[in-house]
């Protein structure tokens, strides 16, 4: 700061610094630049927090994918190197399942995406963007389940 250029003034409400504008916007620039760099000092100690209770880290380039929106199942199967054959047995499924899943031709419940990030090594939040109901992730199965129930319920009262 060039201290020769600052003026000052005593006003009702006390002394004023009077400084030339391009010293002001500098001054502006700097602080926003203290708060952007305290914002990222609390996110960093934020994900050392968790990192220290377990909470799983990824590396930027999985970060990234993520955040561009590719399935969260492919790039964290990925990640961990795990075939699509592996990780399909591993949860019970078919690897056509699983296959449907990671191109989003089918959807799957919240139970199977908890066995997924259990089976990852990763928290189901990262997960939660593709999860549907139950109802929603097997509507035909449901709607033949919800048949035969009706019919037992029928057939209960005939008795």
């Amino acid at each position: 700061m060039t201290v020769g250029k600052v003026r000052f003034a005593t006003t009702q409400d006390g002394e004023v610094a009077i400084v030339p504008r391009a010293e002001y916007e500098r001054l502006k620039e700097a602080a926003r630049e203290a708060e952007e760099d305290a914002g990222t000092a609390r996110l960093v100690a934020r994900a050392k927090r968790e990192a220290a209770k377990g909470m799983p880290l990824v590396p930027k380039n999985v970060a990234d994918r993520l955040a561009a929106g590719e399935n969260p199942i492919r790039v964290l199967r990925q990640f961990r190197d795990y075939l699509q054959a592996e990780l399909a047995v591993s949860l019970g499924i078919t690897q056509g399942y699983l296959s449907d899943l990671e191109t989003g031709q089918r959807k799957g419940p919240i139970d199977l995406h908890r066995k997924i990030a259990s089976a990852l090594g990763v928290p189901i939040e990262l997960l939660e963007p593709i999860v549907v109901s139950l109802k929603n992730a097997a509507p035909a199965r449901i709607a033949k389940r919800s048949q035969v129930v009706a019919e037992m319920k029928r057939r209960r009262r005939r008795r």
